[in-house]
């Protein structure tokens, strides 16, 4: 009996150990130099609700799986090597996933549900071609941030969702055809592309009644591939939607009146679709639908990141901890 005591208590002494060897930093390498070949491996590999930041440093390289961040993995890091060539590559669709009318929700490429996510230098892909409903990247958690990310696909792109989640994407390049920018989330996209592949409509948000802000765009270029010439800025996927475009550059294939009710009239009541200081062919102000808005200079003040981003909770964490 006394040695079973040593043995339990040994077991116990070696898992505290083990806990205290967590590891904060990890490398992914296809070519078996890292701590591990395939990018989920890493992630499931991470400790849960960790005390600090885990950092995943990805090597060049093409990724074909589904990436998850699952919700217990907060405050985690994927780092690529390249924007150019750390790539994430998958090919669901629609119809292939068949699980019934929400099957769009399981298409995605990666998956971010875990807080305080951090994603750099890396390009995500959906594969799948212009065969319906196909997200890329679909994000649903709270302070979020993409630096110099890309994000490449089709019909649904980017899921920006969450009824409470704040995401900052900032010099990333996003492109798709159609409503390929949707969701619920508060977002700002500083300095971005944002590239149209078909006429079609860019975005498609659905900002829950009642939030000040909901797809805002900083000094973004709006471009298009060769022959798109007939885009809207968006259309209301939900009655309270809302997205405004300040300082942008938009191209000529832009439509002269800009967005579109999604043939509910009903939705030009509710929705707040809005511009102010935009540049360029497709930002023909005077032009735009009698239900949108141009922003005063005094109006467009209020879009900073302090407001935008403002806390959501008591004891929220400060804006220059996440945004960084």
């Amino acid at each position: 009996m006394k040695n079973m005591k040593w043995i339990s208590i040994l077991l116990l002494l070696v898992s505290y150990q083990l806990c205290a060897e967590d590891k904060f930093k990890m490398v992914v390498a296809q070519d078996g130099s890292g701590d591990f070949e395939t990018i989920q491996e890493a992630i499931n590999a991470s400790k849960a609700f960790p005390p600090q930041r885990v950092v995943i440093f990805i090597k060049n390289g093409v990724y074909k799986e589904k990436v998850k961040v699952h919700s217990w993995n907060n405050k985690l890091s994927l780092i690529g090597e390249s924007v150019e060539n750390t790539i994430i590559t998958y090919d669901d669709y629609f119809d292939k996933i068949d699980l019934g009318r929400n099957s769009t929700f399981y298409s995605q490429t990666l998956m971010v549900q875990g807080d305080d996510f951090i994603g750099e230098n890396f390009t995500v892909k959906n594969t799948a071609g212009r065969v319906g409903q196909a997200v890329t990247v679909a994000v649903e958690a709270d302070r979020c941030v993409f630096k110099n990310c890309k994000f490449m696909g089709d019909q649904d792109t980017l899921y920006a969702a969450g009824q409470n989640d704040r995401q900052y994407y900032l010099n990333c390049y996003i492109e798709g055809t159609t409503d390929f920018i949707f969701g619920a989330a508060t977002a700002v996209f500083d300095s971005c592309t944002i590239n149209s592949k078909s006429n079609s409509f860019i975005t498609a948000a659905s900002t829950p009644k009642g939030k000040p802000y909901g797809y805002v765009f900083r000094n973004c270029k709006i471009t298009a591939d060769e022959g798109v010439d007939e885009v809207y800025l968006g259309r209301p996927w939900r009655d309270y939607a809302k997205t405004v475009f300040i300082n942008c550059e938009l191209g000529a294939h832009i439509l002269p009146v800009g967005w579109d009710n999604w043939s509910s009239p009903e939705k030009e009541k509710t929705t707040f679709y809005a511009e102010y200081g935009n540049t360029g062919k497709g930002a023909a102000a005077s032009k735009r639908v009698g239900w949108s808005h141009q922003l005063s200079a005094k109006e467009a003040k209020k879009y900073t990141l302090e407001n935008i981003f403002a806390p959501v909770v008591s004891q929220d964490i400060p804006l220059k901890d996440w945004v960084k």
